[in-house]
């Protein structure tokens, strides 16, 4: 099974809470998120290079390129 892991190669588990790197625009929403915002308690998918959150009460997929862990 491969991990998840973050932009700068930290392993990411269900409930971790991390932050983003760049701006990013969410598809098919008016929902802008910007760099730096953090999200809590996130979920693992089944494809390592992609994690859902929810902002609101939406729910998102972010690829992990775009995110790093929160200590």
């Amino acid at each position: 099974m491969n991990e998840t892991k973050d932009c700068n190669g930290n392993v990411l588990k269900d409930g971790d809470n991390i932050q983003l790197i760049k701006d990013l625009q969410v598809k098919g929403s008016s929902l802008h998120l910007k760099s730096g915002h953090v999200i809590k308690k996130i979920r693992i998918t089944d494809n390592p290079e992609e994690v859902e959150a929810k902002e609101g009460k939406t729910t998102i997929v972010l690829k992990t390129c775009f995110i790093k862990k929160r200590k």
